[in-house]
């Protein structure tokens, strides 16, 4: 006579259940069936809980980050793009170039099993664009409710060559400070796709991989002193910390920062400063200024960089200080973000 048998569990293909999360069949069937179509590498298929990563000559640059976006998609991205991109862009502001990534996520159960797959298609496209690998990953599953449906976090590995050093204690008097591109577009975007602008708006976030931008502008610019991607805080507190770090002061120009009309008008209608907005695809550089033309140029050759501007100079004057020469001719103090305009964004 047969005895009793564990039950087959029941077939789940369209939304995330708590045996996902059970290190059991479920958990492998996912991470076979939907995560490895999308985010396979070598390194992945050999399924242990490390990777080993060839070293070229120089230092390895790592750092990591958690993703959080209400909504999951928005105009010009998603938490997918946005995952990849960060941790990409934190690592080559330090003058590394990118090379490799892990991915942990959180997943809510309930979540439809389509959304997911949107969210690593992707984080697929993202990295490749990026040329990057996604080498390790984790997934844990939690109770309906207590996640946003779905939380990644990033750790990026790339490597730097040997004798350059870009920090946020590098900035010298006389130095140019530089942008990429508009600022704010991330952040409104975001805000108009929860709908609480209340009106309509063609804004995209610009959330993108800025490690190609990068490299042609160290190419033209070899002696850049500081990288930064001014993410949450936007423009105004990224170089709040940069001026800080380097016991400098800084000036800019109002009418030299770029600002989409449609920001702009948003930010008036809602009381907010655009140059406090978070942005996921610019980049400040702080450059001598003999190499401050070539680097302009080359950020302005490149497509996430056809808007690059020089936006003011580091000074000795008013030590960790950043002041704002406004288009009407006043001079006003620039302080760091107290607080959190818009939640939940980056």
């Amino acid at each position: 006579m047969q005895g009793p048998v564990c039950p087959l569990p029941l077939k789940h293909d369209d939304q995330i259940i708590l045996g996902h999360g059970s290190g059991g069949r479920l958990t492998h069937d996912l991470i076979k069936n939907i995560f490895l179509p999308y985010l396979s590498s070598p390194p992945l298929l050999q399924a242990d809980d490390f990777a080993r990563l060839n070293k070229p000559d120089g230092e390895v640059i790592i750092s990591t980050d958690c993703h959080i976006v209400s909504p999951l998609f928005f105009p010009g991205g998603d938490i997918g793009r946005l995952a990849v991109c960060g941790t990409v862009n934190d690592i080559a502001v330090s003058g590394a170039q990118p090379l490799y990534l892990t991915a942990g996520f959180i997943l809510e159960e309930g979540l439809p099993i389509h959304t997911l797959v949107r969210i690593l298609e992707s984080m697929r496209a993202a990295a490749h664009e990026a040329g990057i690998q996604i080498v390790a990953g984790d997934t844990k599953v939690v109770e309906k409710g207590k996640a946003d449906g779905v939380f990644i976090t990033t750790t990026g590995l790339g490597f730097l060559p040997q004798g350059r050093s870009i920090n946020g204690r590098q900035a010298q008097p006389g130095d140019v400070i530089l942008v990429s591109g508009s600022v704010g577009d991330h952040g409104i975007a975001v805000l108009a796709e929860r709908g609480e602008l209340g009106f309509s708006t063609q804004i995209q976030s610009d959330v993108a991989p800025l490690n190609g931008l990068i490299q042609e502008l160290l190419a033209a610019a070899p002696h850049t002193h500081v990288l930064r991607d001014p993410t949450r805080g936007g423009l105004a507190t990224t170089l709040n910390e940069i001026a800080a770090q380097s016991q400098v002061g800084m000036l800019l120009h109002e009418n030299a920062i770029p600002i989409q009309p449609a920001v702009r008008a948003a930010c008036e209608m809602l009381g907010f400063d655009p140059l406090y907005i978070a942005n996921e695809g610019k980049v400040i550089a702080i450059v001598p200024p003999q190499e401050a033309e070539a680097a302009l140029q080359a950020m302005r050759c490149h497509p996430y960089g056809n808007l690059a501007s020089r936006i003011g100079k580091v000074t000795s004057d008013f030590n960790g200080r950043v002041l704002l020469k406004t288009s009407i001719g006043a001079t006003r103090v620039l302080d760091m973000l107290a607080g959190e305009i818009l939640p939940r964004i980056c």
